[in-house]
């Protein structure tokens, strides 16, 4: 694992942080699963048990709540691990589940309990099972 400046990692002995990069600023609380080549920018906040297994890359300043649970395998078991895009500015909600292969682009917000199941464009908020686009 490779750990920015100035991060917290809350009770390290009750997550597991592999071959990582965790940027500047971050908080990283107890009871995460953090797999290999995950890149976390600066200043997010990654709270427990969240699930964020190889080939997500998170940009600045995100938030990913409580429970929230990342794929790579749209059909598992595989060899085909798809890349998960998460851009600056983005708010994950509790218990949510981001499918693999999908961007969330710059300033999106994902509502607790939801399922994305494509991609969500810049400034969107969504919600629900398949998170859909709110008004």
């Amino acid at each position: 694992m490779r750990q920015g400046k100035n991060c917290t990692i809350w009770h390290p002995e009750k997550s597991v942080l592999l071959d990582c990069s965790i940027g500047d600023r971050c908080t990283i609380h107890a009871l995460v699963w953090i797999g290999n080549n995950v890149h976390i920018g600066d200043d997010c906040k990654v709270q427990g048990m969240s699930f964020i297994p190889e080939g997500v890359i998170i940009g600045n300043r995100v938030f990913i709540g409580p429970n929230v649970t990342f794929c790579n395998d749209k059909y598992p078991p595989s060899d085909e691990l798809l890349a998960t895009i998460i851009e600056d500015d983005v708010s994950i909600g509790a218990g949510s589940v981001i499918l693999p292969g999908i961007t969330l682009e710059k300033g999106c917000r994902v509502g607790a309990g939801s399922v994305v199941t494509k991609n969500v464009r810049s400034g969107l908020v969504v919600a629900g099972v398949p998170a859909k686009e709110l008004n």
